[in-house]
């Protein structure tokens, strides 16, 4: 059932939930040791209709998030 928010707890809610998904697919190293600091509980694909500067952002936030999944599709 839908129902309406506010912008403040929708963003409040998106923020628990990125955070809840970084937190539990979190890998700090390799089985060898070897660092990693990053999360594959999070990925993302953008869309067609985003332009460079929109991508550039995107990938910039999520990198800094730890993902590394992050594609984008390509105008044809």
């Amino acid at each position: 059932m839908w129902r309406e928010l506010g912008l403040d707890e929708a963003m409040d809610m998106i923020a628990d939930r990125v955070i809840a998904s970084r937190v539990s697919g979190w890998q700090h190293e390799t089985e060898q040791g070897g660092k990693l600091n990053r999360t594959m509980g999070i990925g993302s694909l953008g869309g067609a209709t985003l332009d460079n500067e929109e991508n550039y952002l995107i990938k910039k936030l999520f990198s800094a998030l730890g993902i590394v999944q992050i594609e984008n599709q390509a105008r044809i």
